[in-house]
């Protein structure tokens, strides 16, 4: 919460197309996706491959790659808006996850995950993050 807390309109990527609006609001609409908020559609190589790349991601505390996919619903490159109050809305989600209900969560390229594995996905995609924004 410190490191989100931390972020200004002067941060700025060091790598990817987002500025640090769009990067808040991305990993907003990510936190919905984990909630249950959002419900995003299986992509079909996912199912093929999703699950075998789901134990690689989460098998260590190894940070994402550079430049990772994501899904085309998720994605905020050109929006625009107040930063203060992106970040606060982003900080409510992951209040959320204190009362989290969302067990037959699927994540559209990995599939079904634990509750245990969104926890640690959330916790990686947020570092990798806040990491391209030095925060």
């Amino acid at each position: 919460m410190d490191r989100i807390h931390s972020l200004t309109a002067e941060n700025n990527a060091r790598w990817g197309k987002m500025d640090v609006f769009q990067m808040v609001k991305h990993c907003t609409l990510c936190e919905d996706m984990m909630l249950g908020h959002v419900k995003i559609k299986r992509v079909f190589i996912g199912k093929i491959i999703g699950r075998m790349i789901l134990n690689k991601v989460l098998k260590d505390e190894k940070p994402f790659g550079k430049n990772s996919p994501t899904s085309p619903l998720l994605e905020t490159v050109g929006d625009t808006g107040d930063i203060e109050q992106q970040k606060l809305e982003w900080l409510k989600r992951i209040d959320e996850y204190a009362r989290f209900d969302n067990y037959d969560f699927v994540h559209p390229f990995f599939g079904s995950m634990t509750k245990e594995q969104i926890g640690h996905f959330a916790y990686k995609h947020a570092d990798h993050h806040l990491r391209q924004f030095g925060a």
